[in-house]
């Protein structure tokens, strides 16, 4: 995440460059940076379907080299679209407030972390702290973990879920008013709303700690 929006890493061009994309909404545009100096931008409130501003950011992609077997019914879409900048800017406001807290929880957890990141398929924000013991998991190897996110659409929540799931959690005490969330997804949310009613800082890591405290014995510190 940067000042003005949500911000990819930097992708490698073919020719030894590399390039960034970032959704910029204090100014609604997707801009397109290369480090050349190459740039387009695309303004959001004008962006069209879904289905057309996919084929412009491909096409410009394309013009710097990067080909690839893209899959591009995933961004298909027709439907009229209508992009409104104030709630972008709600959103993107919220996004950097939730971000501040998050750094200074995963700065306290030590070099076990992820980078927090925004999931596209939700538009979610989280990071994960992973376990020091390793487990089989479908033929790989891999690391027990436990996350720490923010949804932000329909009714907002954070979230904090172990992995793999201990049941014998299930009725632990949490606080601030988080719950126990066992349908669709197996793990512990806290609502959005509790954290506004207070010091929101203090209720978010209270209950971050609370479930990492919860968690972390059976995952291996």
């Amino acid at each position: 995440m940067r000042h003005e929006g949500l911000a990819t890493d930097p992708l490698p061009l073919p020719d030894g460059g590399s390039l960034a994309i970032t959704m910029d909404l204090r100014h609604h545009e997707i801009v397109l940076r290369s480090s050349t100096g190459w740039e387009l931008r695309s303004d959001l409130r004008s962006a069209g379907t879904g289905t057309e501003l996919a084929d412009r950011m491909f096409d410009a992609v394309s013009e710097l080299g990067l080909e690839g077997p893209y899959d591009r019914s995933r961004f298909e879409n027709d439907d009229p679209r209508t992009y409104d900048p104030a709630a972008a800017e709600v959103y993107f406001e919220a996004f950097v407030a939730v971000n501040t807290i998050f750094e200074r929880r995963r700065l306290s957890l030590g070099d076990r972390v992820s980078p927090i990141q925004v999931w596209p398929h939700g538009f979610d924000l989280a990071f994960d702290w992973f376990g020091s013991r390793i487990e089989e998991e479908g033929g790989e190897r891999v690391s027990p973990e436990v996350n720490l996110g923010f949804y932000p659409g329909g009714i907002p929540y954070f979230y904090s879920n172990p992995w793999p799931f201990d049941s014998s959690l299930v009725g632990s005490p949490l606080p601030h008013g988080a719950q126990w969330h066992l349908e669709g997804w197996q793990g512990t949310m806290l609502p959005y709303a509790a954290v506004r009613a207070g010091d929101a800082a203090t209720r978010l890591l209270d209950y971050a700690r609370a479930v990492f405290d919860l968690a972390t014995p059976g995952l291996g510190v």
